[in-house]
Order: structure tokens, then C-alpha cells, then sequence
């Protein structure tokens, strides 16, 4: 059996003497949607930016079975690492195509190319406001921005946090569709959401974080269709579904 594309093993992350993450241990398989589900202050979005680097923490962090706990975040993302943040984070005044070009500065100018024209096929909405800038999008035109520009290094692992935060469910929608249709492109996911129901839907894997680690894990499909998940993660109370 091949080892998986991302291995965690017992990562803690620590701010100050508060423990936010505690002894999180996941896998990511190659080509495969991971979702990490959970309430807010879980520790979903540290354990991300401890996963990219911007976070000291320890532990073991591989990467198809190389250690780079000790890697930089510029050399993460040269390995194939991409975080789309839960805030965009996007160069406002900038435009589109701008923002676009800085997500493969690392990469050949052949590449970019090739890159920005599939990101305009897969975000049709992107090619029509290349010229426009970044901080007049809507909230769905910053999301899918904030998407294309991590496409543009061309990563092997794509991290997103809370992708449909603040979206129109329509546009959450079309979110999710672009998530599964990135996947099978093999670009792999792990994919960190509030939103339980639609992660479980779109994810093969899930975990479950509560106060900083891992309480519960399992194929998607039985997570989604567990009593304790229900009540605490789907907004059905103690009903059935």
C-alpha cells in the first residue's frame, strides 16, 4: 500500500501556554477529499496554518512519507502545499489577473500560462472580471479567486478554510461542485467547514474536532449518518433523520 500524500502524526499547536491543538493525527490519500468538521474554536483553522508552516508546532508533518516539519512556508508550497485562508486574504487593490500572476510566481512563465487558462475555464466568472479589481468582487467572485490563485502554483494538496463562509447557499452550491471537479483532476482536498452537511456530502474521509482534537473519524457517508454527529453537527437536534 502506498503511504498517503499527507501523513500527521500527534501534532500539537501551542499559543503561548493555551494548547489550541493536541496530539491531531490524520492522513490524506492521494487524489481523496479529507474534511476536518467541527465548531468554532475546535482548533480547525490552526491546525491548517500549522500544516502550512505559518505555525510553529510538533510532531510529525510528512508529505508523501518526507518530513517537513522543518520546511519553510515558501518551500511548502514549492512541494506542492496551497491554503486558501478562511479570510481570502487577496490583494485588494490588484486586479484579478493581477492576483492570479502572484499565485504562480514560482512556477514558469509556460506554466502560468497554462495555469491561468485553466483556472478562466474553471472559473468562467474570473476571465470576465480579469481586468477588475479584487476588493470590488462579491463574496463568491473573492472565494473563487482566492481558489484559482492557489491552482496557479499547481499543488498536489489543496487546503481550504471554510470556503462557504458567508456565501449565498447557491453559491456555496457551486463551490462544492468546483470541489469535487478539482478532485478529479488529482489535486487532493482537505477541506476544513462549519458547514457539516456539505462537507460530508463532498468528502470521501472525515474527522471531527472538538476543543483542539480529534474526537471522532470515519468514512464520510458513516460520520453523516451517526446520532452523535446528527445532533451536534447537522441541525437536527435529537431527531432522526
Amino acid at each position: 500500500m502506498s503511504a498517503p500524500l499527507l501523513s500527521v502524526e500527534t501534532l500539537n499547536v501551542a499559543y503561548g501556554k493555551v494548547e489550541a491543538v493536541h496530539g491531531v493525527s490524520l492522513e490524506v490519500g492521494a487524489g481523496s477529499i479529507v474534511t476536518v468538521i467541527g465548531a468554532n474554536g475546535a482548533g480547525k483553522t490552526t491546525l491548517l496554518n500549522a500544516l502550512m508552516g505559518v505555525l510553529p508546532a510538533s510532531g510529525r508533518v510528512s508529505l508523501s512519507g518526507s518530513d517537513i516539519g522543518g520546511v519553510s512556508v515558501e518551500d511548502r508550497v514549492s512541494l506542492g502545499l496551497a491554503l486558501v485562508p478562511e479570510k481570502r486574504e487577496l490583494f485588494a487593490s490588484m486586479t484579478v489577473f493581477e492576483n492570479l500572476l502572484l499565485g504562480g510566481f514560482r512556477t514558469s512563465a509556460a506554466d502560468r500560462t497554462r495555469n491561468m487558462e485553466a483556472v478562466f475555464q474553471r472559473f468562467p466568472r474570473l476571465r470576465e472580471r480579469r481586468g477588475q479589481i479584487a476588493g470590488t468582487l462579491s463574496g463568491g467572485e473573492r472565494q473563487m479567486l482566492a481558489m484559482g490563485r492557489a491552482l496557479m502554483g499547481t499543488p498536489r494538496l489543496l487546503m481550504l478554510d471554510e470556503p462557504s463562509l458567508g456565501l449565498a447557499p447557491r453559491i456555496m452550491q457551486d463551490i462544492f461542485e468546483i470541489i469535487g471537479e478539482l478532485r478529479k483532476t488529482g489535486v487532493s482536498i482537505l477541506l476544513v467547514e462549519q458547514n457539516a452537511r456539505a462537507a460530508l456530502k463532498a468528502a470521501d474521509y472525515a474527522y471531527v474536532m472538538e476543543l483542539g482534537e480529534v474526537t471522532m473519524q470515519g468514512p464520510a457517508a458513516e460520520l453523516a449518518a451517526d446520532p452523535r454527529v446528527i445532533e451536534s453537527y447537522l441541525g437536527l437536534g435529537g431527531e432522526k433523520p
